[in-house]
């Protein structure tokens, strides 16, 4: 039976992406060796056991913090249960949730009405089912040194990718060339840290190229 180490769970609105607005259980799994230089979430980094608690400490969680706990997938759907949650969308995200095996946990999820959505770097074989929406947000040339399979980028439905400078839409182009995608993907960019550059920067590069703008919806009206 698998754990999943997790740091966060709560009820929320999804920002980002093509399920903007949805009502959704986000599940933050600890975990992720890429080190993304601008990752709004180095607290999920590494998966200390001196940092391992208890169920309670996660579900009232209200900081960032590196404290998890492990959890079956059976547990997960009981808390989802228990705690009243209403929404039936559950965003599995880290961290890099792809370092688990998400079978088992997707599909009790799909097995009890709930959708799934994962959101991964794209640099870990991604172990879910068909059914299962997955976002890509590759990571490039991170210190971690990994890099973004191929599989991934076949797979995702969506590509998510930060941007702030030219150089970072020069990075996703070429990785398209290299590693393309399904013809029914989108393709997002997302500002890195809402600068007005980045922004614009995005913009006129969705528009250049059809692609699609993704603005971190939950940021800019103050929502985890």
């Amino acid at each position: 039976m698998i754990n999943y180490n997790v740091n966060e769970l709560f009820e929320t609105i999804q920002g980002e992406g093509q399920y903007t607005g949805t009502p959704s259980l986000f599940l933050r799994l600890q975990g992720c060796p890429v080190g993304c230089s601008w990752c709004d979430t180095k607290q999920t980094w590494e998966t200390d056991k001196t940092d391992e608690t208890d169920l309670q400490t996660i579900l009232i969680k209200t900081a960032d913090s590196p404290t998890w706990t492990a959890l079956t997938a059976d547990q997960i759907l009981g808390i989802f249960k228990n705690q009243g949650y209403t929404a039936k969308h559950v965003v599995i995200t880290g961290g890099e949730p792809c370092m688990f095996d998400l079978v088992p946990l997707c599909e009790l999820l799909h097995n009890h009405g709930y959708s799934t959505q994962i959101e991964t770097s794209g640099t870990f074989v991604i172990k879910a089912p068909e059914t299962t929406w997955v976002t890509v947000s590759p990571k490039i040339n991170m210190k971690g040194g990994y890099e973004v399979l191929a599989s991934c980028m076949a797979r995702a439905n969506e590509i998510k990718h930060p941007v702030a400078r030219e150089v970072h839409v020069e990075e996703l182009e070429a990785l398209l060339a290299k590693s393309p995608i399904n013809k029914h993907a989108f393709v997002y960019l997302q500002p890195i840290s809402q600068k007005p550059s980045a922004t614009q920067l995005a913009i006129d590069t969705c528009i250049k190229k059809n692609w699609r703008l993704s603005i971190q919806v939950h940021k800019y009206i103050g929502i985890s």
